[in-house]
């Protein structure tokens, strides 16, 4: 578990692109009752739609933790961050991080925290004490998001399906595999950070044994056909030993988010290779439902996004900040829901 000061400055940076600004939009979403302000260095930084503020006025307002809200390639904090981290650790806050540079190399950065009493927390570093999986069937079950791309609603509908599956009277956990998740729920493994030969083990882990009507829903990273990220995919399809897939896609992108030359596959092909990969450990894994992000869809191309990827896959499809899941609820759980 990962305790946190609240409230929270969600800083983008210099950061323009949205995508690469989806932790801040995660945390505003899930967690927006725990949100302050946005820390940005310029007006064409992107915009989280929350108060612009400063260290001094975020001190002053309360703030408890500076939470760095982007999630660029590669992960790294250039060096024009330095100055405005070295601020609010000097103002007191506590600096979270999600990024693949840890906040203690940043040159003066732990000295200034230990000085002000502020601490600095690395999200994306798992456990020491990762084991190798052992592909051993657990007990409970599964729900894991999978996807044509990267950056497309994984999360989200992880954990707009936590809540579904809950009003449905189902006993679920959310079980969080990036960053953003893992401060959204303050636990999780951030698995694109573990050695490869241990990703399915740190998802062994990360859903353990468990009463045999308990859900757990597992965050999806990457995807099956990344040219390079598809790694971390596998790991967790192996080690999750999903009972039922949901596959989520963006209508309307056709190539890899930041890799051009390379085209989406179809609904079909993503979905049959996901379901093969999982039956290696889970022979009776499924797929249970479809999750659009439709948010650049009116309400009429939203319709139809969502009733020709139904009938393409057979399963019901939604888009979990949209429309209702009832009948994608139904099918994970398998009940009726023609």
């Amino acid at each position: 578990m990962i305790e946190l000061r609240k409230p929270y400055v969600l800083f983008v940076g210099d950061v323009a692109k949205p995508l690469h600004a989806k932790t801040g939009f995660g945390i505003r979403d899930w967690a927006r009752d725990a949100c302050l302000g946005q820390f940005r260095l310029s007006d064409q930084a992107a915009d989280l739609g929350l108060p612009d503020v400063d260290v001094a006025t975020a001190v002053r307002q309360g703030a408890g933790s500076l939470v760095v809200a982007v999630a660029p390639v590669g992960g790294q904090i250039p060096a024009a961050w330095h100055a405005a981290l070295m601020a609010a650790a000097r103002g007191g806050l506590d600096i979270v991080s999600g990024m693949h540079t840890r906040l203690a190399d940043v040159p003066g950065l732990a000295d200034a925290a230990k000085a002000a009493g502020a601490r600095l927390i690395d999200v994306r570093v798992p456990p020491q004490d990762i084991k190798a999986a052992t592909g051993r069937k657990r007990t409970g079950k599964r729900v894991l998001t999978v996807g044509t791309d990267c950056a497309l609603g994984k999360k989200y509908t992880a954990l707009a399906l936590t809540r579904a599956l809950r009003d449905a009277g189902a006993d679920v956990d959310f079980r969080a595999t990036g960053q953003t998740g893992i401060i959204i729920a303050g636990a999780g493994i951030p698995m694109d950070a573990v050695v490869s030969d241990f990703i399915a083990g740190a998802a062994e882990a990360l859903s353990p044994d468990a009463a045999e009507e308990h859900w757990d829903v597992i965050e999806g990273q990457g995807a099956i056909h990344h040219p390079a990220f598809a790694g971390v995919t596998l790991g967790i399809i192996h080690g999750s030993q999903p009972d039922v897939l949901v596959l989520c896609h963006e209508p309307g992108r056709t190539h890899f988010h930041s890799m051009t030359g390379f085209p989406l596959r179809s609904l079909t092909e993503v979905a049959e290779t996901c379901l093969a990969a999982a039956r290696v450990t889970n022979p009776a894994a499924r797929l249970g439902a479809v999750s659009l992000n439709t948010a650049q869809l009116d309400d009429a191309a939203c319709a139809e996004a969502l009733a020709r990827a139904s009938e393409e896959m057979g399963v019901p499809a939604f888009d979990p900040m949209r429309t209702s899941m009832d009948r994608a609820v139904a099918s994970i759980l398998g009940r009726p829901h023609d």
